[in-house]
């Protein structure tokens, strides 16, 4: 049976791919790229122009090779980045390019092409050296692969029918994130609660507790769910404290965050109209509240810190004093260790207002638009940032979300996390048993397997 089902993979021909011709050219200049860790099941390695090598633990995988699975076959590859992918059954990948010199370098790149059926990944460093670095190619959309854990998978009618042999509810697919980053110009970053640093660029998500850093010369703007905004000047410490939001119940919300060194324009959104007592800015100070407004902040130094209005009001609390100062717009206050006095202009008109930056909340934070039934790209994220991009289309995804991109171009986040991706299988590239994780799947048919 396994070589019966190795002559039927061999024997493979039609695929309609874009990147065929491109594959085929690179056979003189094959690269060796890392190796398979685990197989199971029938499975080949291709180089362009050379004979296919039947897939097994320790075989030499080269930059150029096409990757072929078959019914029930899966396949752990490890790159020598560091980055991990299970191949799923029927599918079907080329290994385009690759380029590693042993270190995060902006000059590294990783582009694969998936025909069909998809894999699990945990990336590696090559993703980390440039938002540009990593990607996955396929007939609907482009995958922009920014450091991250994640699933992708090609759906035909085979997803739905996966989905329906599942006798479980479907979990929402929630929205993590308090906020993307917009207009990055310069290097961002943010540091988890536990320091953790990750590089943030266009469509990058910050979630609570997070402490976002822009570089000298750096700024950006944070969208948040609530359409609260922020544009963070350069060599700023921002903190979210917390952030809650649901939609239906604004004014249960709350917006606590923390300008820790640098400069902040701030637009308060739909949590400061439902309930102006549960937002409020902390500086190194005073304590900021807000009647539903628009204000800078400006601390240049822990002992020094400037506010201006330009819309609605503020209550100033300084730091030691127990008299509030309430600001209208066209009103500034300097609170610092000289004292505290009035500013009659703003000291932060050279960045831009955020209310007067373009921003697209239905593409940043949709949800409910694609039904988990669709055919066409679908992908989740276990942790990290993915951008897909369509023809016509953007849509970045964030930790615990999953987008999708059809064939017409059209890209969104089902409202649920569809049934053949949380009750996936497979096992991840990192599961320590693969083998048992297999046996088992047979015998209970992989319901008790969650995506995680």
């Amino acid at each position: 049976m396994q070589a019966i089902k190795i002559r039927s993979l061999l024997s493979r021909t039609g695929l309609a791919f874009a990147g065929l011709l491109l594959w085929q050219a690179q056979a003189a200049f094959a690269q060796s790229i890392g190796e398979v860790e685990f197989a199971r099941g029938a499975a080949v390695a291709q180089a362009p122009g050379k004979a296919p090598r039947i897939v097994g633990k320790g075989l030499a995988l080269d930059e150029g090779d096409r990757l072929t699975t078959a019914e029930g076959a899966v396949a752990i590859v490890k790159l020598s980045d560091g980055t991990r992918l299970t191949m799923r059954p029927n599918s079907e990948l080329i290994m385009q390019s690759y380029r590693f010199d042993g270190s995060v370098q902006p000059d590294n790149n990783m582009v694969m092409q998936l025909l069909r059926g998809g894999f699990r990944a945990i990336t590696g460093l090559i993703s980390k050296g440039s938002p540009n670095a990593a990607k996955v190619q396929s007939v609907t959309a482009t995958v922009g692969i920014r450091g991250t854990d994640f699933d992708v998978r090609v759906c035909g009618a085979e997803c739905k029918a996966e989905a329906a042999r599942v006798a479980e509810k479907s979990k929402l697919n929630t929205i993590l994130a308090s906020a993307r980053l917009l207009e990055a110009r310069g290097d961002i970053a943010a540091f988890d609660g536990q320091g953790q640093k990750r590089n943030l660029v266009d469509g990058a998500s910050v979630y609570p507790g997070d402490t976002v850093q822009t570089a000298p010369g750096a700024r950006g703007v944070l969208a948040f769910r609530d359409d609260s905004r922020l544009t963070l000047g350069p060599d700023t410490r921002f903190k979210v404290e917390s952030f809650v939001f649901d939609q239906k119940a604004p004014a249960e919300g709350r917006f606590l965050v923390s300008l820790l060194r640098g400069s902040m324009r701030a637009l308060t959104g739909l949590i400061g109209k439902a309930n102006n007592r549960n937002v409020g800015f902390l500086t190194p100070t005073a304590t900021i509240g807000i009647r539903g407004t628009g204000l800078d902040l400006d601390c240049q130094t822990a002992a020094a810190c400037s506010f201006f209005t330009w819309l609605g009001s503020i209550e100033v609390k300084p730091t030691g004093e127990s008299a509030l100062q309430v600001l209208q717009a066209g009103q500034g206050l300097y609170v610092g260790k000289e004292g505290i006095r009035p500013l009659a202009a703003p000291t932060l008109d050279d960045l831009p207002r955020p209310d007067q930056v373009p921003v697209n909340m239905q593409q940043l934070f949709s949800s409910g638009t694609v039904s988990p039934d669709e055919e066409g790209l679908f992908v989740f994220v276990r942790d990290g940032h993915i951008q897909i991009t369509s023809l016509t289309e953007v849509l970045d995804l964030g930790r615990g979300e999953t987008g999708y991109a059809g064939p017409d171009g059209h890209t969104g986040r089902p409202l649920d996390i569809p049934l053949f991706i949380q009750f996936d299988p497979v096992p991840l590239p990192n599961s320590p048993n693969p083998s048992l994780l297999n046996l088992l799947n047979e015998s209970v048919g992989g319901s008790n397997y969650l995506c995680r």
